[in-house]
């Protein structure tokens, strides 16, 4: 049933039916989300490990002096870790399960993404593909990392805000729910580059025209950042903002380099859709005229007669012309 649909039926070029594009894209999907369920599973085992891991940054920056809770008084704000209600401990467990096994197989679920698209490039543009492959996945691990590791520093400000007198309790689900939206928004926005890289090398966008297009890159980067930021605060959001701004910028680059090489080995690359290219109307050089005998067709050449002796036709003809 997982059997891709391009290995039933090759094509040079890539082609298939409507179909069987769906019958690819329902595979890729069943084998992501296998992936992703195998690892969820040994998240389910290791859940409390996992849990003290993601928290115990966030605990040692804003949690309390140890033996004292939120109702006692301290020099700076402090806050606790909390779950309320019977079903909150299962429903951390599955949150903080399914959160490991996105992170964790992001490997598979990138591969079965490129290998969805690459039939969409040239053969030798397939090669830089697979290297972004590559790419991707240690770009979607360091802007995770790059979330949790902000987290403390985020907590820290916002705990910092707490009015005198005022109590921080943070509910387990709630913070898990930060921690894995920040950590896969985050994830997901460092791949942009690669995403802009590959619809250059699929002759969808130019280098030229991202380059015409980063004031409102820039804007929508930061706009996105303040949205996609569930902690609001302008640290985190600067933090987002700023490499996906300068990996933006970076993809600008190579999207030049490489319109500039296709530029090099095609001289009708910089042509439009409506515009001719132009054509050489030189003519060749001939060394002479090659005699060909004609082939007897007509009933009486057929015959054995001769042109020249027949009285009605001349050199061929049926009359005089």
């Amino acid at each position: 049933m997982l059997k891709s649909a391009r290995k039933q039926k090759k094509d040079p070029e890539g082609r298939m039916p409507l179909a069987e594009h769906l019958r690819e894209l329902r595979n890729r999907l069943l084998k992501s989300v296998l992936a992703i369920g195998v690892v969820t599973v040994f998240g389910l085992i290791y859940y409390k490990q996992i849990a003290e891991f993601i928290t115990g940054p966030v605990i040692d920056a804003v949690g309390c002096p140890e033996g004292q809770t939120v109702g006692q008084q301290h020099s700076e704000p402090c806050a606790q870790i909390t779950a309320n209600g019977l079903l909150a401990p299962f429903t951390i467990m599955l949150k903080v399960a399914l959160a490991t096994g996105v992170v964790v197989a992001s490997p598979v679920w990138l591969y079965q993404l490129w290998a969805f698209l690459a039939p969409g490039l040239h053969g030798h543009e397939k090669k830089y593909a697979l290297s972004f492959v590559a790419a991707g996945v240690p770009l979607f691990l360091g802007g995770a990392y790059l979330a949790y590791a902000i987290l403390p520093t985020s907590a820290g400000a916002l705990v910092g805000l707490t009015p005198e007198g005022w109590d921080n309790l943070f509910p387990a689900d709630e913070f898990l729910d930060i921690v894995t939206r920040l950590v896969i928004v985050f994830g997901l926005a460092f791949e942009l580059p690669l995403l802009l890289v590959l619809l250059n090398l699929g002759g969808v966008i130019t280098g030229k025209r991202m380059l015409g297009w980063w004031r409102f890159m820039v804007v929508g980067i930061t706009v996105f950042a303040a949205v996609a930021t569930p902690t609001g605060d302008p640290l985190t959001m600067s933090v987002l903002a700023a490499p996906i701004v300068v990996l933006y910028f970076a993809a600008t680059g190579v999207s030049l380099l490489n319109d500039r090489r296709r530029r090099n080995n095609n001289p009708d690359a910089g042509l439009s859709d409506d515009e001719a290219s132009p054509l050489d109307l030189t003519p060749e050089r001939f060394d002479g005229v090659e005699p060909v005998s004609a082939s007897r067709a007509l009933p009486e050449q057929q015959g054995g007669r001769s042109d020249r002796t027949d009285p009605v036709r001349r050199n061929g003809y049926d009359d005089i012309t």
